[in-house]
C-alpha cells in the first residue's frame, strides 16, 4: 500500500483508518437508516439526503496538513459525514431537534454557523453537529466500538447548499487576500440568497395560514368569503358537492360511477363566471334539475352502465354555458379546456348541443 511520504505518526493514523474502514461503513449504514426513518416519519419534505466516507486520498491531504493534531483516527470527526438539505429554514430547525433526540451530540465541537455571521461578513453557513450513535438505539457486538466513533452531520437549506457549492467551485477562501470588489460582489449575493431563504419561509407560512383560514370558512359555511382557486376548489370537493346529482344520474341506468379528476373543471367554472365557492354552490342548486334532465337525454335510451363521476359537474357547466348564450362555441371551448385541442371537441359539442335542445329553457328560446 502507498505510504504517501507521510511521517510515522500520520502513517499510523492512515493504517488505523484502513483497518477500521469496515466500522465506518457500518456506521454510515446505521446512521443513515436511523436518520431516514425518523425524518420520513416527520413529513418534512427534503431536497436531498447524502453521506460519504472520507476517501484515503482526502484523508492523506488532511494528515499532511495537520496530522499532528490527532492522537487516533477517531479524533478526526468527519471520516464519516452526513448531510440533509431541506427547503426551508424552519425545517432545518426541525431536523436539528430530531437530531438532538436521536443522537448523542458533542456540543463542544458542534457549531451553528448560521449564528456566526455578522452584518458585513462573507459566507453562507449551515448547522454542523458532531454526533455519536447511542447504544439505546443501536448496539452490535460485532462492532463494539461503533458507538464511540464521532461523525459530522450537516443540516442546511437548498440555497445554503448552492452557495456552499459555488464557494467551493470558485475556490474562494475568506482568509485569502482578494480585491475588495470581489468581497463586495460575493457578499451582496450572499445577502440576496439569505433574503430569498427567509422569503421562501415567509411565503410558505403565509400560504399555510391562508389554507387554515379557508378551512375555517368552509367549516363555518361562509362560502361567499372563499375565492375560487386551486386550493379552495380541492377543499370544496372534499365535501362531495356533486355526489347527490351524480348518484341520481347513475340511477338512470343503474350505472357505476368511476373516479375522475374534477380539477380541469376549475378553469371551466372560472370561464363561466364563478368567482367564489358560494357562486359554485348556487350554480349547483340552480342547474341541478336541468343537469339531471340532460343526463336523461344523454343516457336514458342507452345501455351505458359506466359513468365518470364528473358527469354532474360536466352537465352543470353545459347548462350554464347554454343559458348564458355560449352556444356551440362555448361547448367546444369547454371540451378544449378539459381535454386539450382536438377535432373531436367540435363533434362532442354538436352532440351535446343536440341532446340539450330538449331542455325546457332552450325550447322556450326556440
Amino acid at each position: 500500500m502507498e505510504d504517501y511520504g507521510l511521517d510515522l505518526h500520520a502513517s499510523m493514523l492512515l493504517q488505523e483508518y484502513r483497518e477500521r474502514y469496515p466500522e465506518f461503513l457500518k456506521l454510515r449504514e446505521v446512521a443513515m437508516q436511523k436518520l431516514s426513518e425518523i425524518v420520513n416519519n416527520s413529513d418534512i419534505e427534503l431536497n436531498s439526503m447524502e453521506s460519504r466516507i472520507k476517501t484515503e486520498k482526502s484523508l492523506v491531504g488532511k494528515l499532511q496538513r495537520k496530522g499532528h493534531k490527532y492522537n487516533c483516527i477517531t479524533d478526526i470527526t468527519d471520516i464519516f459525514g452526513a448531510r440533509i438539505i431541506a427547503f426551508y429554514n424552519e425545517d432545518v430547525d426541525r431536523i436539528a431537534a430530531i437530531t438532538e433526540t436521536l443522537f448523542e451530540v458533542d456540543w463542544d465541537n458542534s457549531v451553528d454557523k448560521r449564528k456566526m455571521h455578522q452584518f458585513d461578513s462573507f459566507g453562507y453557513n449551515s448547522l454542523h453537529y458532531i454526533c455519536r450513535i447511542p447504544k439505546e438505539i443501536y448496539y452490535d457486538p460485532e462492532y463494539p466500538n461503533l458507538n464511540q466513533i464521532p461523525f459530522e452531520f450537516q443540516i442546511r437549506t437548498a440555497l445554503q447548499h448552492v452557495w456552499s457549492a459555488i464557494q467551493h467551485d470558485i475556490g474562494y477562501k475568506s482568509e485569502i487576500e482578494t480585491p475588495m470588489e470581489y468581497h463586495r460582489n460575493l457578499s451582496r449575493l450572499a445577502g440576496m440568497l439569505e433574503l430569498a431563504d427567509n422569503e421562501f419561509s415567509r411565503i410558505r407560512n403565509s400560504i399555510n395560514d391562508y389554507r387554515r383560514r379557508v378551512q375555517s370558512l368552509l367549516k363555518k359555511g361562509k362560502l361567499e368569503e372563499v375565492p375560487l382557486d386551486g386550493d379552495t376548489f380541492r377543499s370544496y370537493l372534499s365535501r362531495q358537492p356533486f355526489q347527490e346529482l351524480n348518484r341520481k344520474i347513475a340511477a338512470i341506468n343503474q350505472a357505476e360511477l368511476h373516479p375522475a379528476s374534477y380539477l380541469p373543471y376549475l378553469s371551466v367554472l372560472r370561464q363561466v363566471g364563478m368567482k367564489t365557492l358560494a357562486d359554485v354552490e348556487r350554480l349547483i342548486s340552480e342547474h341541478h334539475d336541468n343537469a339531471y334532465k340532460l343526463a336523461l337525454f344523454q343516457i336514458g335510451s342507452t345501455d351505458i352502465d359506466i359513468l365518470a363521476e364528473t358527469i354532474g359537474i360536466q352537465n352543470i357547466c353545459i347548462v350554464q354555458i347554454l343559458k348564458t348564450g355560449g352556444g356551440l362555441v362555448g361547448l367546444r371551448n369547454m371540451f378544449e379546456t378539459i381535454d386539450g385541442p382536438s377535432p373531436n371537441n367540435e363533434i362532442m359539442a354538436e352532440i351535446m348541443m343536440e341532446q340539450a335542445r330538449r331542455l325546457p329553457f332552450l325550447k322556450e328560446k326556440g
